[in-house]
């Protein structure tokens, strides 16, 4: 049924002493406020969107686009290291050949010289070649870690007292800083420290931007909305292509120029977007959350009635013996959110693991880098359309599989004996590698707006954050993976493939939640799906 013509809500008259009723909610009826006057009533936060200011309008798309805008500089900041740390080629002086770093061992530095020297990558700079290799996987590792550690402090602050607007301030402040202070390391050790301090504060940038496009939608519209971070996120990976080819001769300068993106958007465009009116209804901050579904209204050509209220989620804010929600004491959720974790940490480990395995291959490293982040578009329009028409959980479990089978046929073709047999192998290879990662790249997607729906809103960016942090435990592994892939390209491909299959396998034990309601309170939607349990066993 259309919100146009569903009935007008249902007056409840409750005395003083009676609370609002979840239950009530859930069927669209109204219950009153003890404050209220008699010709009021007060509705959900999704009963008001899908009523009084539509699922999707003009007001809901332009936020979505303010906001998703941030993850433009997240990947760029996320992937600068496939370019920044990379290996370039060297010359031996005697003969003038063009070799790779791992043939300069046992040659002394007057034998052989960097062919676009030393300013180019941190591994020319600081010679991280031979017994010093692995030096080059810190770095991004740490990155990956300092994701990990910031994604759960800043998930607790944007659920707490900052909100998911300050949160996301916040951090594009803190990228800028440590983004632009990392081009001035002196060594590795430093650069690997910034790195750490870099990923840490990055780390709410995601996780908000997300949580706040799709708690103003309609449920029919949160997987699409969902998936215009991703666009964004598309469109920084493809821009680093061309800064790096244009600052290929200073991986510093290429550091500077994207450590300003996040700067001019938390000053310029930031202020314009809308806090969550579900978390300011969460905080008791009820005019708040009004005066924000008052302007998407507005935005939208309609306008809320006058003796219109939201219902409180938490009926028992007032009272002194009652105690606040705990995450991590409820048991369903603790279930779920591990879960979660589980397929997000493997989803991680293969998106990042093969965008960073792309050096392994041979071709072109700008050339790679440049299809797979080509291969993002279809990904994230093709997810946007499933998301409308499939479940969130075979969705996500069949692009996993794909994913890493494909990732298994790429550790097939780079035998040594399938290239001598087969002409076209390396071609094949790069085709095969791009069908694996734009799949990878939609179970990626897929999972972000699955989370989203899986938990309510007085944790749901804490949820998402945890996700987030699956995701980046999962990417601070890869680029130890791929450090041995320079010696084995097929084992690196191997381990990518199988650990795709399991994170999709892992998947097959949450809950489906197309066109579910989201819900407020973690109290509110354990009751809601209990009462669904039980209707389905009984049917």
């Amino acid at each position: 049924m259309q919100p146009s013509e569903q009935e007008p809500p249902k007056l409840v008259e409750t005395s003083p002493n009676i609370s609002n009723d979840s239950s009530a909610s859930e069927k669209g009826e109204a219950t009153m406020q003890p404050q209220q006057s008699n010709n009021s009533y007060a509705l959900t936060v999704d009963e008001v969107i899908e009523q009084h200011i539509g699922a999707l309008g003009f007001a809901q798309i332009l936020h979505a686009l303010l906001v998703s805008i941030a993850w433009l500089f997240d990947a760029q900041t996320t992937l600068i290291s496939i370019f920044s740390d990379a290996q370039p080629a060297a010359r031996l002086l005697a003969t003038g050949a063009i070799v790779e770093g791992s043939s300069l061992c046992g040659l002394s530095t007057g034998e052989w010289q960097w062919v676009g020297g030393k300013s180019d990558t941190v591994v020319s700079e600081w010679n991280l070649i031979c017994q010093h290799k692995f030096l080059v996987a810190v770095p991004s590792t740490l990155f990956f870690i300092g994701s990990l550690f910031g994604s759960g402090v800043y998930g607790y602050l944007a659920d707490s007292w900052f909100g998911r607007k300050k949160t996301l301030f916040l951090s594009c402040i803190l990228t800028f800083v440590t983004a632009f202070a990392i081009s001035f390391s002196p060594n590795v050790w430093v650069y690997a420290f910034l790195r750490f301090a870099n990923g840490f504060f990055r780390s709410g940038i995601g996780s908000c931007c997300i949580v706040l496009a799709t708690e103003i939608v309609g449920k029919k519209w949160r997987g699409q909305v969902g998936q215009y971070g991703f666009f964004f996120f598309t469109l920084g990976f493809l821009s680093l292509p061309l800064m790096a080819y244009l600052e290929r001769k200073s991986w510093r300068n290429l550091y500077r120029i994207i450590s300003f993106l996040p700067l001019g958007y938390a000053l310029f465009l930031l202020p314009f977007a809308y806090e969550s009116p579900r978390w300011l209804l969460v905080k008791g901050r009820n005019k708040e959350a009004m005066v924000v579904l008052k302007q998407l209204a507005r935005l939208n050509g309609k306008q809320l009635p006058a003796d219109l209220s939201l219902v409180d989620p938490i009926p028992t804010r007032d009272d002194q013996t009652s105690q606040p929600e705990k995450f991590w004491k409820t048991k369903w959720a603790v279930k779920r959110i591990i879960m979660v974790m589980l397929a997000g940490f493997g989803c991680g480990f293969v998106y990042y693991g093969i965008q960073l395995n792309a050096e392994n291959l041979n071709f072109n490293l700008y050339l790679t880098v440049a299809v797979n982040a080509l291969m993002e578009f279809p990904a994230v329009f093709i997810g946007s359309f499933l998301l409308g028409v499939m479940n969130r959980r075979p969705l996500f479990s069949n692009s996993s599989y794909l994913a890493g089978v494909s990732c298994i046929l790429c550790a097939v073709l780079s035998l040594h004996r399938v290239t001598r047999a087969i002409s076209f192998a390396k071609w094949l290879q790069l085709a095969v590698e791009a069908v694996g990662f734009m799949a990878s790249s939609t179970a990626y997607d897929v999972l972000y707006v699955y989370c989203v729906e899986l938990f309510p809103t007085n944790v749901r960016n804490t949820a998402v954050s945890l996700l987030r942090q699956a995701f980046m435990l999962g990417a601070s592994a890869a680029p130890l993976l791929v450090a041995l892939g320079r010696e084995s390209a097929m084992m690196s491909f191997f381990v990518f493939g199988v650990a795709s299959v399991l994170s999709g396998v892992v998947s097959l034990w949450l809950r489906e939640t197309r066109n579910a309601p989201l819900y407020e309170t973690l109290t509110q939607q354990g009751k809601a799906e209990e009462v669904e349990n039980r209707t389905v066993l009984i049917t």
